[in-house]
């Protein structure tokens, strides 16, 4: 049978939720700079293509994104039940953290 400590699992919580608080508003802040590095960057192609300085093969360079996106999608994961069961409550509060965080952020 499985004791159950509220105490340690008030703990695990708690310290799942802060770390995730953490993460997640720094998640957001990286998120911002890529995407404003990656916006420029494509602009940047643009203006260049304009200009007949250098040439960019669009569909080439989205494909990449797309072939990644479906490999990923069709891998099957390894069990999982029991990870899940065995982190369930830092994992809980790691999550609401990480959202909280990342709303703030």
């Amino acid at each position: 049978m499985v004791a159950i400590d509220p105490q340690q699992l008030g703990l695990e919580f708690g310290s799942g939720a802060v770390v995730g608080g953490l993460i997640g508003f720094t998640a957001k802040k990286v998120a911002k700079i890529v995407a404003v590095i990656i916006g420029l960057e494509l602009a940047l192609f643009k203006f260049l293509e304009s200009r007949e300085i250098l040439i960019v093969d669009w569909t080439r360079l989205t494909a990449g994104i797309v072939e990644t996106a479906t490999a990923a999608a069709s891998e099957t994961p390894p069990s999982w039940v029991m990870t899940i069961l065995s982190t369930l409550s830092i994992s809980a509060g790691f999550t609401g953290g990480f959202l909280l965080g990342f709303r703030k952020g």
